[in-house]
């Protein structure tokens, strides 16, 4: 019944009274506010609190929900009532009317339920599965990319820098490793974020008493949903008032998701840094060429893969922001802040799943060395003067890098010039040695 009206007139209310952004709840946030019901009428169903045939229809209809079918019935804006309440009602309105007469929204669909601890509950649910289903699996793969990259350049010598400024050598494959690490960190934090994420409010109805609902209730929807889903993180909360006033794992895990956003900003700053040129700029790696750079300008090819990264991040940290000043505002037994906590959370973990697959495909599997860029800019930095520091000295290893600099002459040259052994130079300054470093 795709194109049937199956919202009844609390929903009808809702579309009236926030017309705000044309924007509705995040699809995986109604997929498991319509397992949760279905799951609540299969436990109310075996504690004899709802018939079997009742039970058994609400849940063939939560089900249908939860598989998309049924996606236009649920037309409220995002910015609705802080607590859910209007998505929570349109969801017990459209299983009440898939599941056939005798079937009531709150008596049967909602029963043992509330606003305030069901639709936190389907945010938390939807936040840990994308999380864990889709965010972490392309964070391993950005992760691998970046290794397989650093494992292809681990002989590429170039120039390190700090403050922008030529530094000793480096490899380009000590580059790239550090990058795999920034990525396997940011997944570590996400998943530590996610034990919390899984202790879902549900069972604390109201105001997290318990009131109207079955002592075992909770525990057996849980264990219901763990089970089916596999989110092994699903757990009880510590404790059910904590769970119901605040949305605290949410704002710590919109942090991890900040965190990732930071560590991919660098990165495809210094992608983009390192491709510069292919003349003008720094010229040591080689971007894919994916589309024309200018409308204007023949030839010219734009690092777009990293303009885009730079973009989402910047996104996902406005998107915590809002997080962050949502989760601060709860007021004694509820947050109500929870709609807009979830449009920015699910958008963020969107928005990095897609970006890190993009970046991996579209961009890090592709880069390759600009060996002329590369060999130019190892030998070009007069950095490579602080191995000197032992034999010579701090003070003279300056004198010499700064004749050197002034004159424009070769470090060789001017080392040389002022008393160095030529053996003894050469020896020390090999650039691959240099890069190693203690290793």
């Amino acid at each position: 019944m795709p194109d049937k009206q199956l919202w009844g007139g609390e929903t009808a209310k809702a579309v009236e009274n926030f017309p705000i952004s044309g924007e509705t709840v995040p699809l995986p946030v109604v997929y498991w506010l319509a397992r949760l019901k279905g799951a609540a009428a299969a436990v109310n169903g075996e504690l004899g609190l709802l018939s079997k045939r009742s039970a058994a229809r609400i849940e063939k209809a939560a089900e249908e929900i939860a598989a998309g079918k049924h996606d236009s019935q649920f037309p409220i804006d995002v910015f609705q009532t802080g607590s859910g309440t209007s998505t929570n009602m349109n969801a017990n309105e459209v299983i009440a009317k898939l599941a056939g007469e005798g079937t009531h929204a709150n008596d049967h669909v909602n029963m043992g339920q509330s606003s305030n601890d069901v639709f936190p509950s389907a945010v938390h649910l939807a936040a840990l599965d994308v999380a864990q289903n889709e965010l972490l699996p392309a964070l391993k793969q950005l992760e691998r990319s970046f290794a397989r990259k650093a494992k292809s350049f681990q002989n590429v010598v170039k120039s390190g820098r700090t403050h922008l400024m030529d530094a000793v050598p480096v490899t380009l494959g000590q580059e790239f490793a550090g990058y795999a690490a920034q990525i396997a960190l940011g997944a570590e934090r996400v998943q530590s974020a996610l034990v919390h994420v899984g202790q879902i409010p549900l069972g604390g109805t109201a105001t997290g008493t318990g009131l109207n609902t079955h002592a075992r209730f909770a525990e057996k929807v849980r264990a219901r949903l763990k089970r089916e889903s596999g989110l092994k993180q699903i757990a009880a909360p510590l404790d059910p008032f904590e769970a119901q006033a605040n949305r605290d794992a949410l704002v710590e895990l919109s942090g991890a998701l900040k965190v990732i956003a930071v560590s991919l900003t660098k990165i495809a700053g210094d992608l983009a840094l390192m491709g510069s040129g292919p003349r003008a700029g720094i010229g040591e790696i080689l971007l894919p060429e994916l589309q024309k750079g200018s409308s204007i300008m023949p030839g010219k090819v734009n690092p777009v893969i990293p303009e885009v990264i730079l973009q989402i991040s910047a996104q996902v940290i406005g998107n915590d922001t809002a997080i962050t000043i949502g989760g601060l505002q709860g007021q004694f037994e509820l947050n109500v802040r929870i709609p807009l906590i979830a449009r920015n959370l699910l958008e963020s973990l969107q928005l990095l799943t897609s970006g890190s697959r993009v970046f991996a495909e579209k961009c890090v599997d592709g880069i390759n060395v600009n060996k002329a860029g590369a060999e130019a800019s190892a030998g070009a930095t007069l950095a490579v003067a602080t191995a000197l520091n032992g034999a010579i000295g701090y003070d003279k290893a300056t004198e010499i890098v700064q004749q050197a600099t002034a004159s424009g002459r070769p470090l060789r040259e001017v080392a040389l010039e002022l008393g160095v052994d030529a053996e003894l130079y050469d020896k020390t300054i090999d650039l691959r040695k240099i890069a190693r470093g203690n290793g």
